[in-house]
C-alpha cells in the first residue's frame, strides 16, 4: 500500500520553564498580555508533522512518501529520513526560503506555547500530486497534514478529482482556516483525524453537529489524550482503544504525529482499525517518553512485548509478522 503524507517539514526548537504558565496570567489584563519565560533548555530537533509521521512510519517499515517543500539547508535532514526509510524523492526545495521552524515552550503542566515561521513551506502549493503519483506507480492514500493552507486545498481537490482515498488532518492549522475551506477539506474524507478539542472546533467553524460530519467522511478518528482514541463510522460500533503505560511522561511534543504514523502503517499492513489504533498508541507511547519527534528508538523485541502486555496475545499475533 503506497501512502503519501503531505504536511510540514520543520525543525524544532524545544525549551522547558520550570513553572506553570497558568500561574503568570492576569485575568483581568488578558487583552495586553506582555511576558517573558527564563527557560531551562533549549533542544533543537527535526520535526514538521509531515516529516513526523513519516519517520514513524519508517520505523515501523512501511516506506512512506514524503510530500511537502524545505529550503536549502534540507540536505542533512533528507539523509536522516532517507536512513530511516521515508521516500523523500518528492520533496520539493525552494531556493530562496529556510526550511519552515516550530519554537515552543512547554510547562511543568505540559501545556505549551508555539510559534510557527512558514519559510519554504509556502511552495508546498506548488506541489502536484500527480507527479508524485507517476514517480512512484500510484497511491493508494495521501494523509494531508498540517502545511502551506493552500498546498492543502490543492492537494484536497487534486485527490478528488484523481479518485485517491485521503485523509484529513488540520491539526495546527485549524485555528486559522475558515469554515468553508474547513469543509472543502474534510468532505469526502476517507478518514478526519482530530483531537477533542479540535473536533470542537471542527463543529463550531463549519456549523455541522457530529452528525452531519459523520455521514461527510468515512472514519472520524479523534485522539482522546491519555484515554487513547476513539474511531467512529455511521452504522458501525465506536472503537475505543486505551493507552499502554507509559514509562515515563517526557514530552508530549509529536505524539499526535506518532499515533498517525502507527495508525497509517496498520493500514497498510491490513490489520483492521482497532490494531492499527493499538500501533498507533503504542508508537505515541514511545514519544511521550522522548524528548523530541524523532529522537526515539524502535526496538522490535520491547515493542512487540509492551504491546502484548497492553493488548494481548492475539493483537500480538495479527502485528507481529508485519513489525518483524
Amino acid at each position: 500500500m503506497r501512502i503519501a503524507v503531505t504536511g510540514s517539514i520543520a525543525t524544532d526548537h524545544l525549551m522547558t520553564f520550570p513553572g506553570r504558565f497558568a500561574d503568570q496570567l492576569v485575568a483581568d489584563q488578558l487583552h495586553t498580555v506582555s511576558l517573558s519565560f527564563l527557560v531551562d533548555n533549549l533542544d533543537v530537533r527535526r520535526g514538521g508533522v509531515g516529516a513526523n509521521i513519516c519517520f514513524g512510519m519508517g520505523q515501523l517499515g512501511t516506506r512512506p512518501i514524503l510530500v511537502g517543500a524545505a529550503g536549502s539547508d534540507f540536505d542533512e535532514y533528507r539523509a536522516w529520513l532517507d536512513r530511516h526509510g521515508v521516500d523523500t524523492g518528492s520533496v520539493r526545495i525552494s531556493e530562496v526560503l529556510h526550511t519552515a521552524r516550530f519554537v515552543c515552550t512547554t510547562d511543568t503542566d505540559h501545556n505549551q506555547i508555539g510559534s510557527f515561521y512558514t519559510g519554504a513551506m509556502s511552495e508546498a502549493r506548488q506541489i502536484e500530486l500527480t507527479a508524485v503519483a507517476n514517480r512512484v506507480g500510484g497511491l493508494d492514500l495521501v494523509l494531508i497534514g498540517a502545511d502551506d493552507p493552500e498546498a492543502m486545498l490543492r492537494h484536497t481537490e487534486e485527490c478528488r478529482s484523481r479518485g485517491i482515498p485521503f485523509a484529513a488532518d488540520f491539526s495546527q492549522q485549524i485555528a486559522r482556516m475558515s469554515g468553508d475551506d474547513i469543509r472543502i477539506l474534510l468532505d469526502g474524507a476517507a478518514y478526519l483525524f482530530s483531537n477533542e478539542y479540535e473536533k470542537g472546533l471542527i463543529e463550531s467553524k463549519t456549523g455541522w453537529k457530529d452528525e452531519e460530519i459523520l455521514g461527510k467522511v468515512g472514519h472520524r478518528v479523534t485522539t482522546l489524550g491519555s484515554r487513547g482514541v476513539r474511531i467512529e463510522r455511521t452504522g458501525e460500533e465506536t472503537i475505543v482503544v486505551g493507552c499502554p503505560e507509559e514509562d515515563a511522561k517526557v514530552d508530549p511534543t509529536g505524539v499526535g504525529d506518532a499515533f498517525r504514523a502507527g495508525f497509517l502503517s496498520g493500514l497498510a499492513w491490513g490489520v483492521g482499525l482497532e490494531r492499527a489504533a493499538q500501533v498507533g498508541c503504542m508508537l505515541a507511547t514511545l514519544v511521550i517518553e522522548t524528548l523530541g519527534t524523532q529522537e526515539y528508538t524502535l526496538r522490535r523485541a520491547r515493542f512487540m512485548d509492551r504491546f502484548t502486555k497492553a493488548y494481548g496475545h492475539a493483537a500480538a499475533d495479527d502485528v507481529r509478522e508485519h513489525l518483524v
